[in-house]
């Protein structure tokens, strides 16, 4: 029998190995204290800058003092209180379907609702760049999956050719992509999709985990921002993101939802997020919807172009996602060291997160940022020797 620390050796070998740092941020800023360096990081999905917002923590510690710290039990049986069902009624119209299930993460999110939507004898056919989340949920349906390569639309129509050959007349076809996708920060061609599983007959869900708060009219997301609202059957969305606290949801029609309270098996066996959390969440979302939602995108944006225009990036999807490709491992580990010797701290992306060969540093960005710190990163990002060019 191998045993784990051959197991460990081999990663350490490959340049891969992983472990827990220890990491305080400082209230109010992007900078932090991380395994006992003060850095500006640039690796948070916080990408509005509410989980630091004193308005909603204020409205967090509110619900805990009224609420409860905890749940007692899952959603079915003691767990669900009104503040669950509010925060699902106003995700549902905040998207504009009929009904919105909240889950405890955005892992469970996937991992409960795609083998709720499909199983043996259906099909799911996913990106290629799609989340290991959206990836897990399609292996435990059972249902035969296919991959088609990043935003390969041609590919994609041979698949649904394929797929609908392969089951009976009441079999589904589900496509699963993202809207923004967590690597690389470009746009997944969500209105091409949309129009092949039309086409085809098949199911379009869409993860919008890194697209809402960010785009549509008041933070909705890509989908409503390219107005295809009633062509995409199933969104699903994070509440850990740019609305600062912790959670997943879907957004679909009454029926689909229903469908997952009762199959879904991630969210009938796991215990309800507590109460307060959800009633926090009801907060960020009036404030996403609000001024104070249009003023944080908007010194995002600003953001995001200060850093492109320094690093004289053009031509790219809009996104607060800003990848560095390194290549090997082995150096993108040794470039993410010398930017945290010089201050800033921009974690190593490596297999199995992305491709072998791809390695990268995963520069995310937030309206909390501060032009100088953009600044700073961008003259370091410049010089040749860093790269050892």
């Amino acid at each position: 029998m191998r045993t784990p620390e051959e197991e460990l050796a081999g990663i350490r070998a490959r340049g891969l190995w992983r472990q827990v740092g220890s990491f305080e941020p400082v209230p109010g800023t992007m900078q932090c204290r991380f395994n006992g360096r003060d850095l500006v990081h640039w690796a948070s999905n916080d990408y509005l800058g509410l989980a630091n917002s004193p308005e909603l923590q204020a409205a967090f510690h509110e619900s805990v003092a009224r609420l409860g710290a905890g749940s007692g039990a899952s959603r079915l049986i003691v767990g669900t209180r009104a503040s669950h069902l509010a925060l699902e009624e106003e995700l549902a119209e905040f998207e504009g379907t009929g009904a919105a299930l909240t889950f405890s993460s955005g892992y469970v999110t996937a991992v409960s609702a795609i083998p709720a939507i499909v199983g043996k004898g259906d099909v799911v056919i996913l990106d290629k760049l799609c989340h290991a989340c959206l990836i897990d949920g399609a292996r435990l349906s059972g249902a035969l999956m296919r991959v088609f390569p990043h935003n390969d639309l041609e590919k994609l129509r041979s698949h649904l050719h394929w797929a609908r050959r392969q089951i009976e007349a009441r079999g589904r076809i589900l496509i699963v992509a993202e809207s923004v996708y967590s690597m690389d920060g470009d746009f997944g061609d969500l209105a091409g999709m949309a129009a092949l599983k039309e086409e085809a007959g098949a199911l379009l869900l869409v993860d919008e985990a890194h697209g809402v708060g960010l785009y549509g009219p008041m933070g909705q997301g890509r989908v409503e921002e390219l107005g295809l609202g009633d062509r995409v059957d199933l969104r699903m969305g994070t509440l850990s993101k740019a609305l600062g606290l912790a959670g997943g949801y879907l957004c679909a029609s009454r029926s689909w939802i229903d469908l997952l309270i009762n199959s879904g098996r991630g969210w009938i066996y796991s215990t309800a997020p507590p109460a307060a959390l959800t009633e926090a969440a009801r907060h960020a979302l009036r404030m996403l919807r609000g001024d104070e939602g249009a003023r944080r995108r908007a010194r995002l944006w600003e953001n995001v172009a200060a850093l492109d225009e320094a690093l004289g990036r053009t031509g790219i999807d809009p996104s607060p996602i800003r990848p560095v490709r390194v290549g090997e491992a082995e150096a993108a580990l040794a470039l993410s060291e010398s930017l945290r010797r010089r201050g800033h701290h921009v974690p190593a992306i490596r297999f199995p997160t992305v491709p072998k060969g791809t390695a990268r540093l995963r520069v995310s960005l937030s309206a909390d940022h501060r032009k100088e710190e953009i600044g700073s990163l961008a003259r370091i990002l410049r010089e040749p020797e860093l790269h050892g060019d």
